[in-house]
């Protein structure tokens, strides 16, 4: 059972990692104005760091667990689980801060980020920001592509050999 728990909290973070960065927002962008668009970016991406920060916990915790039953096929996936994790917690918990408060500082000037004094230095945390995004999301590819195939039907395989010997003997 933790195997497949594993993978959907895997799909479901990855799944959202893609979707979120790589579709909607670009969408955002093309359908409304800049300072909406940012607007509403902002707060998915928000919800994005939240869920990776919680997801990528739960994993390296069902990670553990599963490498302690024996599945070593996890304990390289740590790894993985662990970069993108720190790719969330810089991206959303240590840059998205300072983007959020150049963004309202310039609306309480008046103007919007792109058009104000912190335009240079927004642009500078928006483009480290989106590598660290961009590294998470190659990780979760990786992450997604070095899944065990075959987990939980090895295990019930096992079972099963260990039911039909003990019959047998």
């Amino acid at each position: 059972m933790p195997h497949r728990f594993f993978r959907l909290l895997t799909v479901v973070w990855v799944g959202s990692l893609l979707t979120i960065g790589y579709a909607v927002a670009p969408v955002l962008f093309t359908s409304l104005d800049r300072m909406t668009a940012g607007a509403v970016a902002a707060q998915l991406f928000r919800i994005e760091g939240v869920l990776g920060a919680v997801c990528g916990i739960l994993l390296l915790g069902l990670a553990n667990v599963l490498v302690r039953r024996g599945s070593d096929a996890y304990r390289r996936l740590r790894w993985l689980i662990a970069g993108m994790l720190v790719c969330v917690l810089v991206g959303y918990f240590a840059l998205q801060p300072f983007m959020n408060a150049m963004r309202i500082a310039a609306l309480e000037a008046g103007s919007d980020v792109g058009h104000s004094a912190y335009a240079t230095r927004f642009g500078i945390l928006h483009g480290v920001s989106s590598l660290f995004y961009l590294i998470e999301s190659l990780l979760g590819v990786a992450l997604v592509w070095k899944l065990p195939a075959g987990a939980g039907v090895a295990s019930a395989e096992q079972v099963a050999r260990g039911t039909a010997g003990k019959a047998a003997g």
